[in-house]
């Protein structure tokens, strides 16, 4: 599995950027590819999370569960918990620039489990991390009335 990694900085506090990524019920509505987010167990004051997604590639909708810890306000991990993939891992790193300004890294790997060839799978992982980083940006953004 490789690994891909896209950082974009953020005009709005680090509190918002995390409150954002743990609105998960909410991705359907600025995550261009989830069509559904199900939160299946949930302990917000442990940081830990179970969500279960749709994801429309295109080709096919895919349905998988991620298992999400945190540690606030700076760090969200996931790992694949069931699915139609075979693996995923990945985690946000929020870094505050200043009270108005965050560095959002993200890094992910994904094992889709069907065959696309090296380089188109590498361009396509690649371009879907930004695209999704950028989405994130967006709605962090719109939700500190910066954008």
């Amino acid at each position: 599995m490789e690994t891909q990694s896209h950082t974009e900085m953020i005009r709005a506090p680090i509190d918002t950027c995390f409150d954002t990524l743990v609105d998960f019920a909410k991705y359907p509505d600025w995550f261009s590819g989830i069509s559904s987010a199900r939160i299946d167990e949930s302990d917000a004051a442990a940081g830990l999370w179970s969500v279960c997604y749709e994801l429309n590639m295109v080709i096919k909708t895919i349905g998988y569960t991620l298992d999400y810890r945190s540690r606030r306000p700076e760090e969200l991990t996931w790992k694949l918990g069931t699915g139609d993939v075979n693996d995923v891992v990945g985690s946000y790193t929020l870094r505050a620039i200043d009270d108005r300004t965050t560095e959002a890294t993200c890094t992910q790997a994904i094992d889709i489990g069907f065959w696309i060839p090296g380089p188109l799978k590498r361009t396509f992982e690649k371009s879907a991390l930004a695209d999704s980083v950028r989405e994130f940006k967006k709605a962090a953004e719109d939700a500190a009335g910066t954008s």
